[in-house]
């Protein structure tokens, strides 16, 4: 199991202004762990489209990060949470194809592909948390001293 040092930051999903500042918050935590720029991307989309899921679904919640290790290697995590209708059949939610909007069905499927780790919790009526955790393929940059 991973270790974390605790929740990083916490970031409100309330309206699309919302999503840009995840995508940032994920970009820019990426990057200072290390994450060359295809991990980057790969973590960024599917951090979007889980902020995005939500805000649209969800009716809005929030994302945690947190750096984690294991061993050397080192990660993001990042929970997505919310207190919405929930999903009633999660299988299909992930099936590709599957959409409960406009969208193109690719989302909580094509978010898992993104990432090393991924888990879905739901309950409906109560909310959705899911949560990603990608691993860095190079190690960060060392840490300057004062």
């Amino acid at each position: 199991m991973p270790m974390s040092a605790g929740v990083d930051a916490c970031l409100p999903i309330r309206s699309d202004m919302d999503l840009a500042w995840v995508r940032q918050h994920v970009r820019q935590s990426a990057a200072r762990l290390g994450f060359g720029l295809v991990e980057q991307t790969k973590l960024v989309t599917a951090a979007s489209e889980l902020a995005r899921n939500t805000l649209v679904h969800g009716g809005g919640g929030r994302m945690e990060s947190a750096r984690v290790t294991r061993g050397r290697a080192v990660g993001l995590r990042l929970t997505f949470a919310d207190e919405g209708a929930g999903i009633a059949d999660l299988e299909q939610a992930l099936r590709d194809g599957y959409t409960s909007g406009d969208g193109l069905g690719l989302g909580l499927g094509g978010a898992r592909r993104l990432v090393h780790e991924f888990s879905l919790e739901s309950t409906p009526g109560v909310g959705t948390t899911v949560t990603v955790i990608s691993w860095a393929s190079t190690p960060p940059p060392p840490r300057e001293e004062p």
